[in-house]
């Protein structure tokens, strides 16, 4: 029982950014912008582990609130999904990371309709699915910006 705890927390936390003492979502959307840039994948491989990495937030983030309430702070696995997703399909660079990274944390914490209806979902699948949702206006709003000053 002690080893599931382990990883459920992991997990969800982000592999600990989630434990950070300030803005543990911002943390984790940075993480995983910078994490996205440095990593040099192709897009069908960034499909599988944003795919599964949704799969695990649902699941770690179903057991976590059921210890620690309600969308809690440290989990943050929901940020990486949305930060990576804000970036699917789109040229790489220093432009897409920072426009990216502000525009997912802009819908994620202003959270417009639907956002906000997604997060009222019990467990793991509301704490994924605003950030899911966010993310999709995050990525179309920079791929607005992009096309438009390209």
């Amino acid at each position: 029982m002690a080893f599931k705890r382990f990883v459920t927390l992991t997990l969800a936390s982000g592999f600990g950014i989630g434990y950070a003492p300030i803005i543990p979502g911002t943390a984790g959307s940075l993480a995983a912008a910078i994490l996205h840039f440095m990593l040099p994948l192709e897009e069908p491989a960034w499909i599988l582990i944003i795919t599964a990495a949704f799969v695990a937030g649902i699941w770690s983030g179903t057991l976590v609130e059921r210890e620690y309430g309600k969308d809690p702070p440290l989990v943050v696995i929901d940020e990486f999904v949305g930060q990576w997703l804000t970036f699917s399909f789109l040229p790489m660079d220093l432009l897409t990371l920072t426009g990216g990274f502000l525009l997912f944390r802009i819908f994620d914490i202003s959270k417009p309709f639907p956002v906000n209806r997604a997060q009222r979902l019990k467990g793991g699948l509301g704490i994924m699915l605003d950030d899911v949702i966010a993310a999709v206006y995050a990525h179309a709003s920079l791929r607005l910006i992009l096309l438009i000053i390209s």
